[in-house]
Formats: structure tokens, sequence, C-alpha cells
């Protein structure tokens, strides 16, 4: 299939009709009386609004560079695009949660969490998405044991769900005096933001609460007041944090959100298919289970497991550069 055909079936598969349809109606919607008095609900069609114009941007793109047969430009938009006629799975289309904690390896493996989250926040940087940090708890030395962002935008899910797994480490050590070489571990986790929640009910006696106060810059900037939130989910076991609002109710709702999440994803694995669609099969972040190899020394060598991609500037890659692994996983799940 040439790149015309390529295109015309993106378009096709795009549906500038509906796409102008819905920016109409949402627009009657944001022209109403009283609309931005609920803050909530008028934030989440703002973002659907302007997530439905950078379509219609890209949709009248790509036919721009159709009737002016731009082979520099088809290539790209069609390379581009054809990644969205891969989501096509029940979450794929929501915001996500992203949580990196640190696995096997002691201080080096919590200095490896902070640069894969600097990693995700930086390829988010890149792609034009809302990136928030919901909780993070910094290692007693260097970098972090966990943290938890949210992502933004259109497509987020699906266009990260093939993070999850264990991310390895082979560089030398800048925290010994021998400098030796150091191989590390960290697990990333990706949940989509589920706001129906069907038939799961959460029940009061089912949560344990825990509030302290929130991590801040030292000094004059501590928060002195507990307004940071841990929920766990008793039967579950699951455990949620946010340290995001310096309200203490607020952070509860967030914490509530990805909670719900949570839960609905982890009812939804019952079955199979939805376990490998949704989220994959949980492993320890140790030997053996690694997605994905970033070795800085003795070569440079970036290489996901599963798809066989390889980079050979792994700077490149931790600065954020990662789409032609989220290309290629998108393609290994469909």
């Amino acid at each position: 299939m040439n790149l015309i055909d390529r295109s015309n079936q993106i378009l096709s598969s795009l549906n500038k009709s509906a796409v102008i349809t819905e920016l109409n109606e949402i627009e009657k919607q944001m022209n109403t009386d009283g609309f931005w008095s609920d803050i909530t609900s008028s934030s989440k069609i703002s973002q659907q609004y302007n997530n439905l114009k950078k379509k219609l941007d890209s949709i009248e793109l790509l036919e721009m560079a159709v009737s002016s047969n731009d082979e520099k430009l088809l290539t790209e938009l069609v390379e581009n695009n054809e990644i969205i006629l891969y989501l096509s799975g029940p979450y794929d289309k929501n915001n996500c949660y992203l949580s990196v904690f640190a696995g096997a390896g002691g201080t080096e493996a919590l200095d490896w969490a902070e640069m894969l989250l600097r990693m995700y926040m930086r390829y988010a940087e890149r792609k034009g998405w809302e990136v928030g940090l919901i909780d993070k708890t910094d290692g007693d030395e260097a970098g972090i044991k966990t943290a938890t962002i949210k992502i933004s935008g259109e497509n987020l899910y699906g266009f990260l769900k093939s993070e999850n797994g264990t991310h390895r480490l082979v560089r030398q050590s800048p925290f010994n005096a021998q400098n030796l070489r150091q191989t590390s571990f960290a697990g990333v986790e990706v949940i989509p933001e589920i706001e129906d929640s069907g038939d799961i009910i959460i029940k009061d006696e089912d949560l344990q609460f825990t509030t302290m106060r929130a991590g801040g810059a030292g000094g004059q900037h501590v928060n002195k007041n507990e307004t940071a939130v841990r929920i766990k989910h008793l039967p579950s076991g699951i455990v949620v944090a946010s340290q995001q609002e310096r309200s203490q109710n607020k952070n509860r709702e967030i914490a509530m959100r990805m909670l719900m999440s949570k839960l609905v994803k982890l009812e939804n694995e019952k079955l199979e298919l939805e376990k490998k669609n949704v989220k994959g099969e949980h492993k320890t972040a140790g030997w053996g289970n690694q997605v994905r190899s970033y070795v800085l020394q003795p070569y440079k060598l970036v290489k996901d497991h599963r798809t066989e991609v390889e980079s050979t500037n792994p700077d490149d890659v931790l600065d954020g550069n990662l789409d032609q692994f989220i290309r290629a996983g998108l393609k290994l799940n469909n």
C-alpha cells in the first residue's frame, strides 16, 4: 500500500466530520451560563475540547500533505498517525497514572528510579502532555524509592501501557569509590484513569487512611500540616497516596480516584485477555524479568527485549526520546 492509500485509510478512520460535530457540541456547552462554575467538570470538558482541536489540526495537516503530495511530510504524518489505529483497547484513550519504584540494587537502584521518572516526564513534555506529580518518596541517600505521576492528554494509556515492567540499568556506579560496573533495576507500572467504576463499591470499613506532611524543599517551605494522604485497601492490599495538593481533602479525592482505577483494572484482569492488554503479569523488579535494558558501560545500548528495538544513544533515550520504543510496543500488543 502506497503513502496516499495509507493516508486515505487514516483519514477515513479519524473521521473528520465526526470530530467537527463533537467540537461544535462542546463549544455550545462551554458557552452556556454557569459552565465554568463547576471547575472539575469544566476542566475535563476543556481537556476533551483541546484534544479534539489537536486531532482536527492533525487531520487537516494530513489532508494538506495528500493534496500537495509532499512525500517527506506524508511519510512523517503517516507513521505518527498510524499509531492511533492501534489504540482500540477499552481504556486506551484515557489519561494514565505512571508509577516508578526502585528494585534490586540498593542506592544505585534508587538513583535509577529517579532517572526513569525524569525520562518519562521529559517524554511527556516533548509530546505536549500535561504532567502532575501525585506522590514521591525520596531515597535515604539519593534518588527515589517510588513516585507516581498523572499524565493527561489524548490516548495516554494506549501509548504508555507497554512501558509496564522491569527496566535494567548497567553503568559504572557513581556511589562507590572503585567506580565499579553496577546493575540495578526499577519497576514501571502504568494504569488508566478510570472514572466509571462499574459495579465496584468501596466500603469505608475496607479503607485504612494515613495522613502525613507532604515533602518540600526544606526550611521555610516545609509543609507543617498533614495534607498528604495514603490509603490502603485492606481486602486487596492496594496502597495509593497523594501529596499533590495543599488540601488534605483534595489529596484524598485524588488517592480515591487512583484506588478506584486500580480496583477496576484488577477486576478486569480476572480474564486472561484483559490481564495481557491492560497491565501484563506482575513480576519482581530484578534479574531475568527486565523488559528493557539500558547499558551505559562498557558500551552504549538501549534494547527492548520484547520488540528487539535498539538505540545506540542511551543519553537521548533517557532525555525522553522514546518514540521508536512506544511505536514498537503498540504494534506488539496488536
